[in-house]
C-alpha cells in the first residue's frame, strides 16, 4: 500500500500532504518558497532558471515584469531585481508601451534570456524582451505576432520560438491570426538581429481531419476573413527538439510541427479524444459526493503545456490535457447537457447519452460542460455526439501522435484517495466538488527531467493544486511515484495569504543536480492565484551503483606441454611458477554489475468504490533488479584463476623433467 506522508515545509506552519507510491525511485519536498504577497493577480507565472547566477525567474504578469529570484541558498529564494518591459526598445523603431504583460519567459545557459510581451491591446502585434540575466540588463526586444502566450529557447541555444494565440476580442470585432515568432539567437548575450514571423497560410482550405476551426468572425457574425484558417488557429505552448518545434493549438485539439530552418508550418495534427466509457470522471458538482462515473460522451484532449523527449533516439511528444472552450461575449461554444433541447438543440435519438437514465440530471449529468460547435447534425437539427473540454489526464504521442500511453483517470483516482476532503477543489476552502463538471483537477502545468537512471515527468494540477510524478522511463508504460500538494485547505488565501501555501501550479522548470546551488535536482513552481514561487528538492531513490572497470586479460603463455630440451645447461633454472602478466584487479574481485532497469507495471482501473491503494489507478513502480554477485566471490573469477592454477603446474613438471635430464647427462 502507497504512504501518504505529512512533510514540514521550510518556511510555512502547515504541512503539506506528500503520497508516495510503493518501492517509489524519487521522493519530493520542498525547500523553499518566494512569496509576492498577491492573491489572484498572476504575480507568479511561468519559471525558468539560470544556472550561472543561480537565479530563478518568475513571470509577474499583471506587474508587466520578471521577478529575479537570487536562489543560491533555496531555502530562502529573495527577490534581487525585476526586468520590466514598458520603455524596451524595440528592433522596428517602436518602444514597449505601458501596461504590457508579459506572460512566459525562458532561459539559456550562458544567461540570454527571453520573455514573450502581450501588446497593452491584446489583438495588436506584441514582443520577444531580451535580457541579461547575470546583470538583469535590459538589451531589447523584437516584433511577434498577436498575444505572444509561450516562448521557449531551444536546447542548443540556437532558436527562441514564440506560440502568438492571436485570441480574438470579446466583441470579435477584430481576431487576429495565430502565427509564431522565430528567432535565430546569436551565439553571444545580445539582442538578436531578426525575427521570422510564421503563419499557417499553407493549410487555408486544407483537409484537416479533427482539427476543430470553428468560432471565428462568421460565427459570430462580424465579419468575413481573408484567412479562415488561420485566424481560427490559436498556437498555445512550444516545445523544441532539434531542428523541430512542436505547438500545441489548445482550442482546436491539435499540435502543429514546425521546421525552424525553414520558417514553415510542415503539419497539423489533431490529438482525438478519449471515451468517457473507458474513464470514469465525476462530472457533477451538485450532488455533494465523489461520484465517477462512466457515461457514453467524448472528451477532448486540448491541451495547453506540452513537453519532449529523446528516450533510446526515438521522440515523444507529452501533453497536459487541461481543457479550454471559446466563451466571449459576442461568441461561446459551452453550454450544460441539460440546457440541450431547451437553450440549444436537444439529442438526437441515437445519441447514446439517451440511454443512460436520468442523464440530464444534475445529480447525474446534467451540470457537464460541453461544446455546440461539436457533434452538431444539422440535417437532424439535433446533436448525434457529445463533446466535453480535457481529457483531465497526460498522453504520451510518438512524434507522428499516435497515442503511446494516457493516464485515463488516474488523476481524479489519485486526489479521491489522496486528499478525498478538497477532490475536484478551485484551490480554496470549503470548494470540494466545484469543479467536477468543468475539467476536475486541470492538468496544466508539465515538464520532464532525469534524477538517476529515471526519466520523470512532473504534472501541475490547476486547481486542487500538487504535483504528480511519474516514470516515464518507458514510455509506454509509465508508472506513478509521488504526489506532493503544498498547500493548506484549512486557510482561507484571500484573508490570510502568506499561510496559505501554494494554489495554482502554473509553471514548471526542471533544474539537475550540477546546476542547482546545493547540488541536488530541483522543481521549481510557480503558482498564478497565490503569488508564490516554491523550489522542490528531488531525491534519487534506486541509485545506481559505481562502474568498476573491467579486469584486464592475463598475457597468453607459450604452451609448457611440450617442452624443448637445451643444448648444454650449466645450471638449471628454477621455474617461478608465475605468470607472465598479472590481471589489473585480483582474483576474486567481482564484474561489473549490469545497469538496472525499471520494469514497470501496467497502470490498473480504479474503484470508485473502495479508494485503496490498491484500487486507485495510481500503481507502484517494480523495484530495480539487482545483482545476485557479492563482492569477493569467486563465482564470476573461478576460470582465470583455475587457468592460473593449471598452468603453474604446467611449468613446475616441465622444470622438473629438465632437472631429471640435466642430471642424467
Amino acid at each position: 500500500m502507497a504512504s501518504m506522508i505529512a512533510v514540514p515545509a521550510s518556511a510555512e506552519s502547515f504541512e503539506p500532504v506528500k503520497d508516495l507510491a510503493d518501492e517509489t525511485t524519487i521522493d519530493i519536498d520542498p525547500v523553499g518558497t518566494y512569496h509576492a504577497g498577491l492573491w489572484g493577480k498572476s504575480a507568479a507565472e511561468i519559471v525558468a532558471y539560470h544556472p550561472g547566477s543561480k537565479r530563478i525567474f518568475t513571470v509577474n504578469a499583471e506587474a508587466g515584469a520578471v521577478d529575479i529570484l537570487d536562489a543560491s541558498d533555496p531555502s530562502s529564494p529573495t527577490k534581487v531585481g525585476v526586468i520590466e518591459a514598458a520603455g524596451a526598445a524595440v528592433s522596428d523603431g517602436s518602444t514597449i508601451a505601458p501596461g504590457a504583460p508579459i506572460n512566459s519567459v525562458s532561459m539559456r545557459p550562458d544567461g540570454l534570456g527571453v520573455a514573450a510581451v502581450e501588446n497593452p491591446v491584446s489583438t495588436d502585434p506584441g514582443y520577444l524582451l531580451f535580457f541579461n540575466a547575470a546583470t538583469g540588463e535590459n538589451l531589447g526586444a523584437v516584433p511577434a505576432g498577436a498575444m505572444p502566450d509561450m516562448v521557449k529557447i531551444s536546447h542548443d541555444g540556437q532558436w527562441a520560438v514564440s506560440a502568438n494565440e492571436g485570441e480574438p476580442a470579446d466583441d470579435y470585432s477584430v481576431d487576429p491570426e495565430g502565427s509564431l515568432t522565430v528567432v535565430e539567437l546569436p551565439a553571444t548575450v545580445r539582442l538578436p538581429d531578426a525575427a521570422r514571423q510564421v503563419d499557417f497560410h499553407a493549410f487555408e482550405g486544407a483537409e484537416l481531419p479533427g482539427v476543430r476551426i470553428f468560432g471565428g468572425r462568421e460565427d459570430a457574425a462580424t465579419g468575413t476573413p481573408k484567412f479562415p484558417v488561420s485566424e481560427n488557429l490559436e498556437p498555445e505552448y512550444v516545445t523544441i527538439e532539434g531542428t523541430t518545434a512542436y505547438v500545441s493549438l489548445q482550442e482546436n485539439n491539435a499540435i502543429a510541427t514546425v521546421d525552424l530552418a525553414a520558417g514553415e508550418v510542415t503539419d497539423i495534427s489533431s490529438l482525438g479524444t478519449v471515451s468517457g466509457m473507458d474513464v470514469a470522471f465525476d462530472i457533477s458538482n451538485k450532488d455533494d459526493e465523489i461520484n465517477r462515473i462512466n457515461i457514453p460522451v467524448n472528451y477532448l484532449r486540448q491541451p495547453d503545456s506540452i513537453a519532449s523527449v529523446n528516450i533510446n533516439g526515438t521522440t515523444y511528444i507529452l501533453t497536459a490535457n487541461e481543457g479550454d472552450a471559446r466563451d466571449y461575449d459576442a461568441y461561446s461554444e459551452e453550454a450544460r447537457i441539460k440546457d440541450l433541447g431547451d437553450e440549444a438543440p436537444g439529442l438526437c435519438e441515437d445519441n447514446p447519452l439517451r440511454d443512460v437514465l436520468d442523464y440530464d440530471k444534475k445529480s447525474v449529468a446534467g451540470r457537464l460542460k460541453i461544446t455546440l460547435a461539436d457533434g452538431y447534425d444539422a440535417e437532424r437539427d439535433c446533436y448525434a455526439a457529445t463533446y466535453a473540454y480535457g481529457t483531465r489526464s497526460m498522453t504520451i504521442f510518438t512524434e507522428d501522435f499516435e497515442v503511446v500511453f494516457d493516464t485515463g483517470e488516474e488523476f481524479e483516482a489519485l486526489t479521491e484517495r489522496v486528499l478525498p476532503e478538497a477532490f475536484n477543489s478551485n484551490g480554496t476552502t470549503d470548494s470540494f466538488d466545484s469543479r467536477s463538471d468543468d475539467k476536475g483537477p486541470e492538468p496544466e502545468g508539465l515538464t520532464v527531467g532525469t534524477v538517476g537512471s529515471h526519466t520523470y515527468a512532473f504534472i501541475g494540477f490547476e486547481r486542487i493544486g500538487g504535483i504528480a510524478i511519474y516514470d516515464i522511463t518507458d514510455p509506454a508504460a509509465p508508472t506513478y511515484q509521488a504526489y506532493i500538494n503544498n498547500r493548506d485547505f484549512s486557510v482561507d488565501p484571500e484573508t490570510d495569504l502568506a499561510a496559505a501555501g501554494d494554489v495554482g501550479p502554473e509553471g514548471l522548470a526542471f533544474v539537475p543536480a550540477d546546476e542547482s546551488a546545493d547540488g541536488t535536482p530541483w522543481l521549481i513552481v510557480g503558482n498564478e492565484m497565490t503569488g508564490t514561487t516554491t523550489i522542490y528538492s528531488l531525491t534519487d531513490l534506486d541509485p545506481q551503483p559505481a562502474e568498476p572497470t573491467e579486469p584486464a586479460e592475463p598475457a597468453e603463455p607459450t604452451d609448457p606441454a611440450e617442452p624443448t630440451e637445451p643444448a648444454a645447461p650449466t645450471s638449471p633454472a628454477e621455474p617461478s611458477g608465475e605468470p607472465t602478466a598479472q590481471p589489473s584487479t585480483p582474483p576474486g574481485s567481482a564484474e561489473p554489475t549490469v545497469d538496472p532497469t525499471v520494469e514497470p507495471t501496467d497502470p490498473t482501473t480504479p474503484s470508485r468504490q473502495e479508494p485503496s491503494r490498491e484500487t486507485t489507478g495510481v500503481p507502484s513502480s517494480q523495484p530495480s533488479p539487482t545483482s545476485t554477485a557479492k563482492p569477493g566471490s569467486l563465482a564470476r573469477t573461478g576460470a582465470p584463476v583455475g587457468f592460473l592454477i593449471a598452468w603453474g603446474g604446467a611449468a613446475i613438471i616441465a622444470g622438473t623433467l629438465l632437472i631429471r635430464r640435466a642430471r642424467m647427462s
